[in-house]
């Protein structure tokens, strides 16, 4: 399979936005609130993040927004925004040859409903589904995360938005996924119940108090807990410990599946061959937790999102939509 690049992640100025947008051409945009809010309708999509990675640096950007193209297409893009009832169709929905690009804003609803239940909607992992979780500006932490569907204008603080992209027979989608951590050799840890949040887990088939345990073993909460689904390693984020106890994750953790503490993998996971990925994002906590640009941001171009999406939801995760056309 040779890879072949179609799609080209920029920075660019609001005017610029602009002028492609009214080009015609199909595009997802993340970017302030401020400027997507003032772009021209068009075939585009849009999230709250002011957050960009471009090669390997991360930058804080509010007054430019990340553009990307959708090429190859076998027919026009087709935008659709989803309540947590229609969700469940993203995957019906989606072209017979091609992919969806889903974006969702943090904290809602329907964040929380995909996170928990994607995996068993009709037809997922058939095709692929990629794309990112919006957000806001960590100085202002009340502003809820917002898409934006740019051919009507509308703005949704609790609706996903996804561009169904259709693919031409000559090439291929593939979702490429990087994890900087794996499995640590601690405790195995479960949980009593599913969620975004506990106070207790079961370690040695006894429960406990999560955080007392967290705090006896002195965890640092910048590193998540892994799950390894048949080889896969699925990372949970600490999101930190309210004045009760009680442990926050950025995504579910669930019942009966075995967790550990992360450590840091052993084999070089940023491959530079995802450089010149169609589309790609990064977890923001990956920003803020590391030293851009030494071993731990890849050479890639695009959103420092609140959460990843490579069918399921993901933390402290790379992913990369790569675009093959065979021999």
């Amino acid at each position: 399979m040779n890879t072949n690049r179609s799609t080209t992640s920029l920075l660019l100025s609001a005017a610029e936005a602009a002028a492609l947008i009214s080009s015609g051409i199909s595009l997802w945009i993340a970017g302030d609130l401020n400027i997507l809010r003032k772009l021209p309708k068009g075939n585009w999509i849009g999230g709250t993040i002011p957050y960009f990675q471009i090669g390997g640096a991360g930058l804080d950007e509010r007054g430019k927004v990340l553009a990307g193209k959708f090429t190859p297409l076998a027919g026009s893009p087709k935008i659709q925004n989803y309540d947590i009832v229609s969700i469940s169709d993203i995957c019906i929905d989606a072209p017979g040859h091609g992919y969806t690009h889903l974006i969702l804003p943090a904290f809602s609803a329907i964040h929380s409903h995909y996170a928990r239940n994607a995996i068993q909607f009709p037809g997922m992992f058939i095709q692929p589904v990629v794309g990112w979780v919006a957000g806001m500006h960590l100085s202002e932490p009340d502003t809820p995360p917002a898409v934006i569907d740019g051919q009507s204008g509308e703005i949704f603080t609790e609706r996903a938005l996804a561009m169904h992209v259709p693919l031409p027979e000559s090439h291929d989608a593939r979702i490429e996924i990087v994890n900087n951590f794996e499995q640590g050799e601690g405790d195995c840890i479960q949980f009593p119940e599913s969620g975004f949040s506990t106070h207790k887990c079961i370690i040695g088939n006894k429960e406990v108090d999560f955080s007392t345990w967290l705090q006896s073993k002195h965890a640092d909460l910048k590193m998540p807990l892994v799950a390894d689904y048949c080889g896969a390693m699925v990372n949970v984020s600490f999101k930190g410990i309210d004045k009760s106890g009680r442990v926050d994750f950025y995504a579910p953790v669930f019942s009966g599946v075995n967790y550990r503490l992360a450590k840091e993998a052993v084999e070089n996971t940023n491959p530079t061959s995802l450089a010149d990925a169609d589309f790609s994002c990064n977890c923001i906590l990956n920003y803020l937790y590391r030293k851009p640009g030494i071993g731990h941001l890849s050479e890639i171009t695009g959103p420092l999102a609140f959460g990843e999406i490579a069918w399921m939801l993901l933390n402290q995760t790379q992913v990369s939509l790569v675009m093959e056309k065979p021999e």
